[in-house]
């Protein structure tokens, strides 16, 4: 039924209700009850939800032009720079190839290292509370980014080439979608590197790898100054200070035997399985790469004396590997256990 176009006609719903008590329909009147119920309805929804043409909703109107906050925080300088954690990088989703504006986009969805040299920008106001391509709510008061085609999520390490400044931002959002710029900052980040004011400058982009993260590699070691203010300590200084520290059981990255030993990250881990020969638990890694494809960049192949342990982190929390733990146990059948790394 083609519905009635214009304002709610009264009148004919009126006319309508009168045949109900015409004597010759007298017959019918079930029938034309159920009938001109239904044309009440139509009406009635019909006055109530106005539509645009074809029934599409009318977007919502945009909030206005972009920019930085009337009265933003006074100490956004020297925000600390978020602690990069190995996230699983998620499969479709925000990793999806996508068009925008006609131009095809391909990202990235695996752990690979990534620099390269171009435009950075910023976004504010007008995005803050929205939907990020990752899902998550963009503040522009985090240390976070969005670009065209890096894994989401990911870390990153930005250079300002003007200045030097350095920063460590999370990469979980897709643009800009303009030629002459790759990186867009929230605006947090951008007051910290120093380019709010100027709205872009050209950066150095580095991706921080899981094997950059695991092993603390992305980190730069600080001056040692003493307290005259020397930059060269006092090696016997700094020897009669030195105190005995546990040592790191020794780590291969998965899918590498032949990969150099760095030690263990901090934090909680999944341990899937211990096994007195390495070919076990390689046979091990390769199962759960099918079987929880999710896990395969987090997993790490610990020796400890004479024994080999394949496990999963490092998670932040003893929840979220408890979690973990939850799902391999589910899928896989194993009895995960869940330790801490101090």
């Amino acid at each position: 039924m083609t519905p009635v176009q214009g304002p709610c006609r009264i009148s004919v719903m009126v006319r309508n209700m009168r045949l109900l008590f015409d004597p010759a329909l007298l017959p019918y009147r079930f029938g034309l009850t159920w009938f001109i119920l239904a044309v009440l309805v139509s009406f009635l929804v019909g006055c109530a939800s106005p539509v645009n043409r074809g029934g599409v909703a009318k977007p919502v109107p945009s909030s206005g032009r972009d920019g930085a906050p009337a009265d933003p925080p006074a100490d956004l300088a020297s925000l600390p720079d978020p602690e990069p954690q190995v996230e699983p990088i998620r499969r479709g989703g925000p990793n999806k190839p996508y068009v925008v504006l006609g131009q095809a986009y391909q990202p990235v969805a695996a752990d690979l290292p990534w620099k390269e040299r171009a435009v950075a920008s910023w976004y504010g106001t007008k995005f803050h509370g929205r939907k990020t391509a990752s899902g998550e709510l963009f503040s522009m008061y985090g240390l976070t980014a969005a670009h065209r085609t890096l894994p989401i999520p990911s870390y990153a390490r930005v250079r300002h080439v003007g200045n030097g400044k350095e920063i460590i931002v999370r990469v979980n959002d897709r643009g800009p979608f303009h030629s002459s710029r790759v990186l867009d900052l929230s605006f947090a980040a951008a007051v910290k590197l120093g380019i709010s004011s100027a709205g872009s400058a050209l950066v150095e982009i580095e991706r921080l790898t899981f094997d950059d993260i695991r092993s603390g590699s992305w980190r730069k070691p600080a001056e040692m100054i003493t307290p005259e203010g020397d930059p060269i300590a006092d090696i016997a200084d700094i020897a009669a200070k030195a105190v005995d520290v546990p040592v790191e059981p020794e780590v291969m990255q998965s899918g590498d035997r032949a990969r150099a030993f760095t030690p263990a990250a901090q934090g909680y881990w999944v341990q899937l399985a211990a096994f007195s020969r390495r070919d076990s638990v390689d046979r091990l890694q390769q199962r759960v790469s099918v079987d929880a494809a999710a896990m395969a960049p987090m997993m790490a192949v610990f020796k400890e004396g004479t024994v080999y342990k394949l496990q999963v982190g490092p998670y932040a929390t003893r929840q979220q590997a408890d979690e973990a733990a939850r799902g391999v146990r589910e899928s896989m059948q194993v009895v995960p256990m869940v330790i801490e790394r101090r």
